[in-house]
């Protein structure tokens, strides 16, 4: 088997420098492996056959496994530097360096519809699997506002918590909130922070929903202890059994655990929970490349039953909805910030965490975090905010509005902060 990796390592490793220390404790040093080059270089050792066997049989998960089992261990660097390495020369070289990883894409795309057939049950169980892990961990590495979506970097050298109250205020400026009390549906509400901030800053009467009881305890809480309980409401249901009518409807990172079997259920929903001149804006993961398939580790360890979108398989249901795509904007590069910054905090409370966890807990969600960022930064994956109406005259007929107020609400923030200082 070995044979065979090294094989697939020299056709693959073209640029940066990867050394590999085998099982017996030899070591191969694949690609050019030049000092200016990037992404670099980084060494891994690997402890057995059996991971070997593994990697080469399914690469998109081998790796990650091996590297919770800590069979695949980084040396002198870290996995984000290796996985900078491996994914930057796949995505030179193609899939087509890898032939069983070729293999399993086109396997995968062809069962895709099965395996995000999410049911509500089956979409209450995947939620919890990631959404109700113990509420301090989503703490030592978020804002503190717990938005656990990509934030939003006007300048890019905001911190985490600038860059999402921007993000908030920016999704709220396109929602068009121009007079108090209008209703607002939050499909997918987290922690609340979103809802929060609509009734606090813009005078909006929310209903959140969410799949997660950890969240849905969390962001009562807070509506509690924020004194605006008479202003949003959070309940634990799912999108396909609301009945209300809204004036508008906000989805910030829930549309990846939708299914694409069920992108024609969610848009008539909000056709139907939408009134007449109502306005939606869906904020969601998408993919620049075309319709693809979620990487099998992340479908097993991370988001079961979901996937990220190609804007094309987006359109053709919102289409035979009859609804109207007023705008769309494309985040590149916000989210790979975003993550860079959960990374960087999750490491810095490494301790704390292992402690509500484990070290293998620990493995995983550093190989998540790493992951993702470099998804976001050199390959295929981008951010979609998609507005959307009934009626083409429910938004002004440019997008002045928007910038004007983000501009109006930002310094409301600053002198908010001077009043309390």
């Amino acid at each position: 088997m070995r044979q065979i990796l090294d094989r697939l390592l020299k056709r693959m490793i073209r640029s940066g420098g990867l050394t590999v220390i085998w099982p017996n404790g030899e070591s191969t040093l694949y690609g050019p492996n030049r000092p200016d080059d990037r992404p670099g270089s980084a060494t891994i050792r690997i402890t057995d056959e059996r991971t070997i066997r593994a990697i080469i049989l399914n690469p998109g998960l081998g790796v990650g496994e091996a590297y919770m089992d800590q069979t695949l261990v980084p040396q002198d660097c870290n996995i984000y530097q290796v996985l900078e390495v491996l994914l930057a020369n796949l995505q030179m070289a193609g899939v087509s360096a890898l032939p069983t990883m070729k293999g399993r894409i086109i396997a995968g795309t062809m069962l895709r519809r099965l395996k995000q057939l999410n049911s509500t049950v089956r979409a209450r169980r995947n939620v919890a699997h990631h959404y109700d892990l113990n509420g301090r961990l989503y703490s030592l590495f978020l804002d503190r506002d717990r938005q656990y979506s990509c934030a939003y970097f006007p300048r890019g050298d905001e911190t985490l918590e600038e860059a999402q109250l921007a993000k908030k205020h920016h999704i709220a400026a396109k929602l068009k909130l121009d007079r108090p009390d209008l209703t607002v549906l939050d499909i997918g509400c987290g922690w609340g922070g979103m809802a929060l901030t609509l009734a606090r800053d813009y005078g909006a009467r929310v209903t959140g929903i969410t799949l997660s009881t950890e969240q849905l305890a969390e962001a009562r809480a807070r509506a509690e202890a924020e004194g605006l309980s008479d202003r949003v409401k959070f309940e634990l249901l799912d999108y396909r059994l609301v009945q209300d009518k809204f004036d508008r409807i906000v989805s910030v990172g829930m549309f990846e655990h939708v299914g694409i079997n069920h992108y024609g259920t969610f848009f008539n929903l909000v056709k139907k929970a939408m009134k007449p001149d109502g306005v939606a804006l869906i904020h969601t993961i998408g993919r620049s490349d075309g319709p693809g398939t979620t990487n099998p580790w992340i479908t097993k360890y991370i988001f079961p039953g979901g996937y990220s979108p190609a804007l094309s398989e987006v359109m053709a249901p919102i289409e035979r909805t009859g609804l109207i795509v007023t705008d769309i904007e494309i985040l590149r590069l916000h989210y790979a910030e975003t993550l860079r910054h959960w990374r960087r905090r999750f490491a810095a409370n490494r301790d704390a965490i292992t402690a509500l966890y484990d070290e293998r807990f620990c493995r995983m969600f550093e190989f998540y975090l790493a992951g993702s960022e470099l998804a976001f930064r050199n390959q295929e994956h981008v951010n979609f905010q998609l507005q959307i109406t009934r009626d083409q005259a429910a938004v002004p007929l440019t997008r002045d509005y928007v910038s004007e107020t983000e501009r109006q609400m930002m310094r409301n923030v600053a002198a908010d902060r001077n009043v309390l200082a």
